[in-house]
């Protein structure tokens, strides 16, 4: 175990010196944090917040809250912590997870090797010492074999670029940095610009305060209702009876949620099987509970369809003003292909007098005034204060802010210049030693993250153990397994709907952004089960290089 501090690398000095780096401390960090301490390796995470939390810290807009259930979107690695920590809600809102992240935190003894306030702006593979090099905004080094992303998915926020925006003088804010203290909007004529899933939470809590909101809608998105309830101790107490068995069937699950699905076609039943189904799923709530009412929903365009209907018919039922229903209505993609919205009350809000839905796909912003938002026919709106709900650079902005650099000093940016390559979405060849988590190529936005973030950190923890009993030091994927596991990812995904959608899966959403779809669609559980006979096989795939530098390759490639 390696822990030394102001070494010497080149000309430069480092802090410290510890085996494994991790960057980011939310679920992903910590876990890891937790993990490949107890393995005995010295470590240090370099967190750019002041605490803990990740997304959950800095996501606190009104009506944040996770459209996974809390006692899913929960640790499954401490028995102890399963049955002591006791959730209010079915959806859990924001300040609870960041309350249970903390819990975790200071249960397990995990701050003492967390350096906050630490953004990291540089990170290099240095051949010769086989360390990485970590450079971070307090002018600091950190020295490590190993370096662990937990960067996160949904990190890496989209910047407002909107003509005129410095001449604005009201309040304006990102809904992925807002302020702590929160925002009074009591009195206030608010436009909100978005209507993606942080929108779909936002807009019906702060039309409850504001004098009025102006809803600026580029691309309408499917929405369920979440049905959420407070957790009474009864039902508490009967998920903590079967924990094991529900935990077991979330991992082998296709979304990394034991949803129980439909092996039925929707077009094979009779449409009073249809509704009846389709109802049943609505009044439960949830998003993968509808998108698993029937076995075709993502793979056959006109079983889709009816489930799409399904939801629009719900919509005109729901938005008494028609026009505003149809706005509300998506039609330019297929119903789950971009991430479904789980909602409280989002669509009712648009009966309240003080909400106005205005369309900036065919009349879109022109520019930010001193006093409000102009569209390009002319019509303008004053606005004390501005709301964007824009997004993420999803899954590759994170590791690009990282400014990552592998052998040779190849820049991730430039190798993922065409969309990203990964083995399993856990590693990149050239670039050794180097961890994702939920990177692309792996189910990540497409499961329950927690889910997923164990498996990862599980699957990395288990090779640095293989690697430290055969003597190894450095791993890398080999160019076969890399480009066979891209053609796997590709035509899986071909075979659904997912494709089919401009969404931020796929990056359409960032400018310039290669068109490429990240996630792996394969389900959460037939991707377990490829990662486990990648280790059962002695990590085919992967490219071993021992002490003395020869470089061994393991036998075979998965898939």
């Amino acid at each position: 175990m390696i822990s030394r501090a102001h070494r010497n690398v080149g000309s430069q000095l480092t802090t410290a010196e510890v085996d494994v780096i991790v960057v980011g401390a939310g679920f992903a960090g910590l876990y890891a944090l937790y993990e490949v301490r107890n393995l005995g390796y010295s470590i240090t995470v370099l967190e750019q917040a002041d605490n803990v939390g990740g997304t959950w810290y800095w996501n606190s807009y009104p009506g944040a809250r996770c459209d996974v259930e809390s006692m899913d979107y929960s640790y499954s690695f401490s028995p102890e912590l399963e049955q002591e920590w006791q959730w209010t809600e079915r959806y859990p809102a924001q300040p609870e997870v960041l309350h249970y992240l903390n819990h975790v935190a200071d249960r397990f003894d995990l701050r003492r090797d967390i350096r906050f306030k630490r953004r990291v702006i540089g990170a290099r593979y240095d051949e010769d010492s086989e360390r990485w090099i970590v450079r971070t905004d307090k002018g600091e080094q950190y020295v490590a074999r190993y370096l662990i992303a937990a960067t996160g998915c949904l990190s890496s926020r989209l910047k407002p670029h909107f003509n005129g925006l410095e001449t604005f003088r009201g309040r304006w804010y990102h809904t992925a940095a807002w302020p702590r203290a929160g925002v009074d909007f009591a009195g206030m004529s608010v436009g909100i610009v978005g209507t993606g899933s942080t929108a779909i939470q936002a807009i019906p809590q702060v039309a409850r305060q504001a004098d009025h909101i102006y809803v600026f809608q580029r691309t309408p998105n499917f929405s369920v209702p979440a049905r959420n309830v407070p957790l009474t101790d009864d039902m508490q107490r009967n998920m903590k009876e079967r924990y094991p068995a529900h935990r077991e069937a979330a991992r082998r699950s296709a979304f990394g949620v034991p949803v129980v699905p439909n092996e039925q076609s929707a077009l094979e039943v009779a449409p009073e099987q249809v509704k009846a189904e389709l109802d049943a799923r609505w009044q439960h709530g949830g998003g993968a509970s509808i998108l698993r009412a029937f076995a075709d929903v993502l793979q056959d365009e006109r079983a889709n369809t009816i489930v799409a209907d399904y939801v629009r018919e719900k919509i005109r039922r729901t938005v008494r003003d028609q026009r505003t229903a149809e706005m509300l209505c998506p039609y330019d993609h297929p119903i789950g292909t971009k991430r479904i919205c789980v909602d409280i009350s989002y669509y009712e809000t648009y009966n309240r007098e003080n909400v106005t839905l205005v369309d900036i796909r065919n009349n879109p912003i022109e520019a930010v005034t001193s006093d409000g938002v102009r569209l390009e026919n002319g019509e303008a709106f004053a606005l004390d204060a501005i709301i964007f709900a824009i997004g993420f650079d999803a899954m590759t902005g994170a590791l690009f802010d990282m400014n990552l650099c592998g052998r040779d000093g190849v820049r991730l940016a430039d190798k993922w210049a065409e969309g990203p390559k990964t083995y399993l979405g856990l590693m990149t060849t050239s670039f050794p030693n180097l961890f994702l988590i939920t990177g692309p190529g792996s189910p990540s936005v497409l499961s329950n993250m927690v889910v997923s973030i164990e498996q990862h950190v599980d699957w990395i923890s288990h090779l640095l153990e293989h690697m430290r009993g055969q003597g190894v030091t450095v791993v890398e994927p080999t160019h076969a397994a890399e480009k066979g596991w891209a053609e796997h990812c590709a035509e899986v995904a071909s075979g659904t709907l997912y494709p089919r959608a401009r969404s931020w899966y796929t990056g359409h959403n960032v400018p310039g952004k290669p068109s490429v779809f990240m996630p792996y669609v394969g389900g959460v559980g037939n991707y377990r089960d490829t990662c486990e006979q990648v280790a059962q096989t002695g990590y085919a795939g992967l490219l071993f290089d021992q002490n003395e530098g020869s470089r061994v390759p393991s036998p075979g490639v998965v898939p």
